[in-house]
This record gives C-alpha cells, structure tokens and sequence, in this order.
C-alpha cells in the first residue's frame, strides 16, 4: 500500500495494488475508486482532505516512516 498527498490539490491517494487501472468511479462528491478489469478496488482518491479530516493527514507521515525502514 502507497499513500500520498498532494497539498496543492488537496487530494490524498491510496493505492493499494500495482495493478493496472482498468476504470474510475465517482463515489461522491469527495471520493473516487480505481478499480481492476476484475471489479477489485486497487486505488482511492480523497479530495478535500485538510477541509474534511484534517487528521487523515497522518496516514501519509506514518507511511513514510514506515517506508524508510
């Protein structure tokens, strides 16, 4: 799993699989799943995250240090 953030868009990203993208689906105004040719969720896309929660924030600090071990 890779979580990254984008300040600029305010937008957090989890991918979950390396696989490829086969198509994306808008969940609401605020989430987007990425999702395989087999129907299986391999990515999500969190838009207004500071505005939302700014406590997802700590996902992306916490896998960062867990990629540098």
């Amino acid at each position: 799993m890779k979580i990254s953030y984008d300040s600029d868009a305010d937008a957090m990203y989890i991918r979950f699989s390396d696989e490829d993208i086969d198509h994306s689906k808008k969940m609401d105004d605020f989430t987007i799943l990425d999702v395989n040719k087999k129907g299986e969720v391999i990515g999500l896309e969190i838009l207004s995250v500071k505005e939302r929660n700014p406590k997802m924030l700590d996902l992306q600090v916490k896998n960062m240090a867990c990629a540098q071990l």
